[in-house]
């Protein structure tokens, strides 16, 4: 079974998949819009742009649909929005994560090794 991290934000998901030693990236880019109003991130994305997260997380499941077990991070709440979203939109995405962990903003190499040593240490011996 293959094993993929996502580490995701409000703009981005990037996603390794891991096997053998190597990794392929794929990168999704979330919708971007210019806003001059202050207020908080969630109230300005769900009121000026309310199916963009909905679209952007749709994209990011089927990106996964292939994938075995999923690691989830990033440095805020996008990711246990996303793990939501799978929840009550696509069950079996939400049956391969395995875990959400927190994580500003790592390098590629950071997020390989950091999924490398997760998997490494959840798998039976």
């Amino acid at each position: 079974m293959n094993q993929c991290v996502v580490w995701m934000d409000r703009t981005e998901a990037r996603i390794f998949e891991l096997r053998d030693g190597a990794y392929e990236r794929l990168i999704l880019e979330a919708p971007k819009h210019h806003v001059r109003r202050l207020s908080k991130e969630e109230q300005i994305r769900s009121h000026n742009h309310p199916n963009d997260e909905q679209r952007f997380f749709r994209e990011l499941v089927a990106a996964l649909r292939e994938q075995g077990e999923i690691l989830l991070v990033g440095p805020s709440t996008t990711k246990l929005r996303f793990f939501r979203f799978a929840r009550d939109h696509e069950k079996n995405i939400e049956a391969r994560v395995v875990g959400l962990e927190t994580a500003d903003h790592p390098t590629d190499g950071q997020i390989v090794a950091h999924a490398r040593r997760y998997f490494a240490s959840s798998s039976p011996n």
